[in-house]
């Protein structure tokens, strides 16, 4: 099994550079977030990229944990925008603003997840990465809250967690060893200026003849 998530690790990061090569610019009118696109998300109060790493929390429920990063360079903060369990969501079209989505951390093949377990440093909801290559459970699904029809890139936007109704936030506090200074996330239960969220580096999936299509924002 070690072997196996080895080599879809590998290949994403052979994919990513492949597409990086390919890379001409962003097309003008390609101005949405798509399903199957792997992003990276600015948190835009704290200026920090959600993240995530084989670091397990050492309280809660022991699950790998998700942080924020101020470097806009680290690997370990992609996440691909996927369907929630047991429905499509087709590769390139663009992702509605309420519609319910899974992102998964493209280096460990875990779901942004949370749960009713407290938070180690705010007291707030834990939020962690789970399940195995891919695959959670329904406490991976969140709701995509924007103001249009669809999920603009140059969008601030809000992550409502389907099952416990909390927003994806940061709030500042910052995590010792053995991940000195970067910042906790978690769930609130009210939006504030703490769950902005703004995409940011990313590979965009189009709905073309030519399905992968490269862009930074």
């Amino acid at each position: 099994m070690h072997l196996l998530k080895a080599i879809r690790i590998y290949l994403d990061f052979v994919l990513l550079f492949f597409i990086f090569a390919k890379c001409q610019g962003r097309d003008p009118d390609t101005s949405y977030v798509t399903c199957g696109s792997l992003v990276k998300l600015l948190n835009t109060r704290h200026n920090v990229r959600l993240h995530s790493h084989d670091v397990k929390y050492g309280s809660g429920s022991g699950q790998q944990s998700v942080t924020g990063v101020d470097a806009a360079d680290d690997a370990n903060s992609y996440w691909r925008i996927r369907g929630k369990p047991n429905e499509t969501c087709q590769r390139g079209l663009p992702v509605k603003c309420g519609q319910a989505v899974r992102f998964t951390h493209m280096k460990t093949g875990r779901n942004l997840h949370t749960h009713h377990f407290s938070s180690p440093l705010s007291n707030n909801q834990e939020v962690s990465a789970f399940g195995e290559n891919g695959e959670g459970d329904d406490l991976d699904v969140w709701m995509v809250q924007c103001s249009g029809t669809y999920w603009e890139r140059d969008d601030t936007v809000r992550f409502k967690h389907a099952g416990t109704s909390v927003f994806l936030s940061v709030t500042g506090e910052q995590y010792g060893h053995p991940i000195r200074g970067q910042r906790e996330v978690h769930g609130m239960p009210s939006p504030n200026q703490n769950n902005y969220w703004k995409v940011m580096e990313g590979v965009f999936i189009q709905p073309s003849n030519d399905p992968l299509h490269h862009d930074e924002l």
